[in-house]
């Protein structure tokens, strides 16, 4: 036995062009724009191992997003391969084109069915066919690639603590999510009303992060240098935060403290849950009323939920459970399966917040 672990294998520039299915030339040139590097043997070949390898794929999967190799490079600068990160990446692109494909698909074969009987297509059948059998959605994709750049690891700087009476206030997002921002104790902290506050640290150039979730926020200052707004960067969106008045946000913070307090849910709460399980239900949430975030995750996941309420069916009660971190918290009972549903609404009538999970 040679004593060669599968992590000491290298490959050379031809078998590893081979295996994966690119051609030399593409290696070469990742490697002149920094991507990669490549051992070599004492006559300079070059031999690619498992490190290599695992960055080429990182490098193919930005690249299917449809992003140049300058802007991957910016990217991956300085920072090693994260195959949990990069396998998550590839995992939702894939699952994103099955669905895709699948709905393509029965709307061909609905179509299908129609000529065949005879039946002329429509101008709804005809567009209809062309925007489910688009593979390409270059939103997705930039959705993803800002997703995959907010996981990145952050490297704190230090901050100079008098900048931050700059910083602090409330702001609020055209839906109506509020944040307040606040600091003591030569820290900043950041805090969805309702919710607890977060320490954010700094990146530099007005840019701060946590430590605990990727999210970042950034705040923007007009041309004489005051912070008019700030940015909330998190799950592939950037959500732009005005500025408001800081005693409103406080007092619409005070009544969500109180209905925490007193567990009493929002008013025509239930009406509002039952409808979005409804509209869930028949494959069709109104992501016109839900936060841009929301929006974007209730239309990824609609599949899912959809096939999880066919088969807990018709629902049949709504029982609520209390208030925690700002969401009313239902058990929500069906013919076949219960559910805990939590839905958070903002002063402005938008559901910012959403989630279910089976009761067993």
């Amino acid at each position: 036995m040679s004593g060669c672990t599968q992590d000491d294998v290298l490959i050379t520039a031809l078998e590893c062009a081979e295996r994966i299915g690119i051609t030399i030339r593409a290696l070469r040139i990742y490697e002149q724009h920094g991507l990669i590097s490549p051992r070599r043997t004492s006559k300079q070949w070059r031999l690619y191992g498992r490190d290599e390898i695992a960055r080429l794929n990182e490098i193919l999967a930005l690249k299917s997003l449809g992003f140049s190799l300058r802007d991957i490079a910016k990217l991956l600068r300085k920072h090693p391969t994260d195959l949990a990160q990069m396998l998550a990446l590839q995992r939702n692109g894939l699952e994103d084109t099955r669905r895709r494909a699948e709905r393509g698909l029965q709307v061909i074969e609905a179509l299908q069915s129609k000529v065949r009987s005879g039946a002329v297509a429509s101008l709804d059948d005809l567009t209809t066919l062309a925007r489910e059998t688009n593979m390409t959605e270059p939103s997705k994709d930039l959705r993803a690639w800002k997703q995959y750049e907010q996981m990145r690891p952050r490297t704190e700087v230090a901050a100079d603590s008098a900048s931050f009476a700059d910083y602090a206030g409330a702001y609020t997002t055209e839906d109506g999510t509020i944040s307040i921002v606040s600091s003591r104790d030569d820290k900043l902290f950041y805090r969805i009303v309702g919710q607890e506050d977060i320490e954010i640290s700094s990146e530099g150039n007005d840019g701060f992060f946590m430590k605990s979730i990727p999210v970042q926020v950034t705040f923007n200052r007009n041309k004489d240098g005051h912070v008019v707004s700030l940015t909330h960067h998190q799950n592939g969106c950037e959500d732009l935060v005005a500025r408001m008045d800081l005693t409103q946000a406080l007092g619409i913070e005070k009544d969500i403290t109180e209905r925490i307090r007193d567990q009493t849910p929002m008013p025509d709460g239930p009406r509002i849950l039952q409808r979005v399980i409804e509209e869930h239900a028949r494959g069709e949430p109104d992501t016109s009323m839900m936060s841009p975030p929301l929006a974007a995750l209730a239309s990824e996941q609609m599949d899912m939920i959809s096939g999880e309420l066919e088969k807990a069916g018709s629902l049949t009660r709504l029982i609520f459970k209390g208030v925690a971190n700002g969401l009313d918290i239902y058990e929500v009972e069906f013919e076949n399966a219960k559910m805990e549903w939590g839905i958070a609404i903002t002063f402005r009538g938008k559901i910012s917040h959403l989630y279910l999970r089976p009761i067993f």
